[in-house]
């Protein structure tokens, strides 16, 4: 891995402005998925369509499409200069990275039920965008993030890892929920009930939401602010779609349960 660098890179200056760069660049692909999702449904689950490429079986492409955020920055702490990573909060900030997608990657394709096929287009955007996000967060993180020796008794860090903690567990918990709703044999859609869903429509969605922002207040980087934003545009849009999906569907579903944000949106 640090042979690739190397290649890539003439200094540790080129790559951290190129890190910067690609930071930027997030915040831009935010916008423009944000316009285009006003237009058009994220093509994974309910929403798919064969116009947007030949189907991939659910539990293969969301192995193999998370896969790379978990492999790229274990490769980047194990083979490549890492001289930031001597210090507390950068190792507890790797660490948030690393316990998302072992459980995204290693632990949650495997426990889908059913499911429908992903298209290839959603798959391959995927792909790409794990390894980019992958090697943006973990080469920071590993070798060039510098914070206050104090910085994990911050206030914005000791907030920001309660956020990052107290969605990862809504997010799993809310993907409980959804994996067990039907029964063996069992085919449609239900209504969700349990947990933050009594509250709202994507609560996995506000999960993984609250999850990266925490993240963001906790690493106080523009690396993690892009994700972060990136995330909640994403996430938002396919939340709003579901709510507005599942009151078409269903005429008993609860009239106070927001679409994201419980009581309010």
């Amino acid at each position: 891995m640090d042979a690739i660098l190397k290649i890539l890179f003439s200094s540790e200056e080129e790559e951290r402005y190129v890190l910067d760069c690609l930071s930027y660049l997030m915040m831009v692909m935010a916008f423009i998925t944000f316009v285009t999702l006003l237009f058009e449904h994220v093509p994974y689950g309910r929403y798919a369509s064969s116009r947007f490429g030949f189907p991939i079986n659910v539990k293969f492409a969301w192995f193999v499409q998370e896969l790379p955020a978990f492999l790229v920055p274990l490769c980047l702490v194990l083979w490549s200069p890492c001289a930031k990573i001597i210090h507390l909060p950068n190792q507890l900030l790797l660490l948030m990275f690393f316990c998302h997608y072992v459980q995204r990657s290693l632990i949650y394709p495997f426990l889908i039920r059913g499911g429908k096929s992903t298209p290839f287009i959603s798959f391959a955007l995927a792909f790409v965008f794990c390894i980019y996000n992958g090697y943006l967060q973990a080469r920071y993180l590993s070798h060039y993030a510098d914070y206050p020796p104090d910085w994990v008794t911050h206030p914005c860090f000791v907030t920001g890892s309660c956020m990052w903690f107290l969605g990862w567990i809504i997010n799993i918990h809310s993907d409980h929920i959804l994996r067990n709703l039907r029964k063996p044999g069992e085919t449609g859609y239900k209504i969700p009930r349990g947990g933050m869903f009594e509250y709202v429509s994507g609560a996995n969605f506000l999960g993984e939401i609250v999850e990266w922002a925490g993240f963001a207040l906790a690493g106080h980087s523009v690396h993690s602010a892009a994700f972060a934003l990136f995330t909640l545009i994403v996430l938002s849009c396919r939340g709003m779609a579901h709510h507005k999906w599942y009151l078409t569907k269903f005429e008993d579903y609860p009239k106070s349960r927001k679409a994201l944000i419980p009581f309010v949106l």
